[in-house]
């Protein structure tokens, strides 16, 4: 390599100039069984990760989609889920509520709470003054409907796809509406 070269690129990398660059992007579509799929990266190249993401969705799935396709079938939410074995489930729903959340479910013992993504972080703060330790607390698209898939082989190359979609290191958060 020429002395010329080396020195560019060292001059490159000290004025800042080489710094990446990386881009949110969106991308939606539908896996197997028409399941929705919307796919959330962070990417320092578009080109790269648009193919690999509609790879992934052309492989196991039925395809990419236009912008806008899936995404009308997801809310924006903060969710906070609490492992509510040894807690109360009407003084736990007073406090979420008290706190401004949206909504409250229980699965068995576990409670979900619900918010407006604006109120997220005062929810979560007023909760975790009470006491209560989370499982889980994030915001995310939440399903409006879910689809069920009945089909072995759909639901192989759900896992197959989510699994491989996990793996990239571009891409941040999958969400679906696969009613697991």
């Amino acid at each position: 390599v020429p002395n010329d070269n080396i020195k560019r690129t060292l001059d490159k990398y000290k004025s800042g100039a080489a710094t990446e660059n990386y881009e949110h992007v969106t991308y939606e579509g539908y896996g197997p069984g028409g399941v929705a799929v919307l796919v959330d990266a962070l990417t320092d190249n578009k080109n790269r990760t648009v193919a690999e993401v509609r790879h992934y969705l052309d492989k196991y799935g039925k395809g990419m989609g236009a912008s806008g396709c899936v995404s009308w079938q997801f809310d924006k939410k903060g969710v906070i889920v609490i492992n509510g074995e040894d807690l109360d489930e009407e003084t736990v729903m007073m406090q979420a509520l008290e706190a401004g959340a949206a909504d409250f479910q229980v699965d068995e013992n576990i409670f979900e709470v619900y918010t407006d993504p604006d109120d997220f972080e005062t929810v979560k703060e007023a909760l975790k003054a009470e006491g209560l330790e989370f499982l889980e607390a994030e915001i995310q698209m939440v399903p409006q409907t879910y689809t069920a898939l009945t089909n072995e082989d759909d639901i192989k190359n759900m896992e197959k796809m989510l699994e491989v979609m996990e793996a990239n290191d571009d891409i941040q958060d999958v969400w679906h509406n696969w009613e697991e």
